[in-house]
């Protein structure tokens, strides 16, 4: 007797987050998760910390050891599988090379790799030896890299203190292994906010708004690398993922500017206006 061909049932857009958790709820996978739902898409984690965290600030963190980050990956990506990843903080060397593990392992197409690296204080978050190994291991498997400005300084060695900075940075990001940067100029003054997305043999686009006066801007950084995974998981072109995620978190900074939620810097509106799922994808299921 002839077996049963295969049948094919349509799936969401899957994105996982690799990053460390936020115990208030306006960064890390927590702003991952509610950004992957904002936009139409799956989400799942594997964490790399737990954070005691609020809007006030971080008062603990407990690291998880690698094998059972590897082991998060393995159930999630055993079964479920992902479209596009997110990465954020990756606090040791073993960690970094499990996450390098799992995207060759997995042939993961899509990676928005997010260098957390200084917090908002300007306090460095990762020894040297971590930031050596994240770029020599991470750089040339990641779709884009989106550092700050203050994360960028210290990947090159040099502060970078005007807009005219940008393009060479960019250049040397690059040089570094890099195969896209997402160079984010928010922390420049000025009325305007201007962010530079270096693609090597493409225009290079200067993306420019004006400024929106909040103090709830808590998980901005985790918040846009998010929503641009979520857009390449959704199909797009990596400058038009860039551009589409760029226009929601202005949305979501906007929306939230008003609110206050807890004593400090607060988060942004995630769901501001949020998609449907996607759903149209394949799996072949027996």
């Amino acid at each position: 007797m002839q077996a049963a061909p295969p049948t094919h049932r349509p799936r969401y857009a899957r994105v996982l987050s690799i990053a460390g958790s936020d115990s208030g709820g306006g960064a890390g996978i927590q702003a991952d998760l509610k950004t992957f739902s904002a936009l139409g898409c799956y989400g799942m984690t594997a964490i790399t910390a737990l954070t005691a965290q609020n809007t006030v600030g971080v008062s603990g963190i407990h690291a998880v050891p690698a094998a059972f980050l590897k082991a998060q990956l393995r159930a999630v990506l055993d079964d479920i599988g992902a479209d596009a990843i997110k990465i954020g903080m990756l606090h040791a060397p073993e960690i970094v090379e499990v996450v390098a593990w799992a995207i060759d392992h997995y042939r993961i197409d899509h990676v928005v790799l997010d260098p957390v690296m200084v917090a908002t204080s300007g306090d460095r978050l990762i020894e040297e030896a971590t930031v050596d190994v994240l770029r020599r291991e991470l750089f040339p498997r990641a779709s884009l890299i989106t550092p700050n400005l203050d994360e960028a300084a210290l990947l090159l060695g040099r502060p970078l203190r005007g807009e005219s900075d940008l393009d060479q940075a960019a250049v040397d990001l690059l040089a570094q292994g890099a195969r896209a940067v997402l160079l984010k100029g928010g922390h420049l003054p000025g009325d305007q906010v201007v962010d530079l997305l270096a693609i090597p043999a493409q225009p290079w686009l200067r993306l420019r708004s004006a400024r929106i006066a909040s103090r709830n801007v808590h998980g901005t950084g985790c918040t846009l690398s998010s929503a641009i995974a979520s857009y390449l998981a959704r199909g797009l072109a990596l400058p038009q993922a860039v551009e589409r995620a760029r226009g929601y978190i202005l949305e979501a900074i906007r929306c939230g500017a008003e609110v206050q939620t807890g004593q400090g810097h607060g988060p942004l509106c995630h769901g501001h206006a949020p998609l449907p799922m996607v759903i149209g994808a394949t799996a072949a299921a027996s």
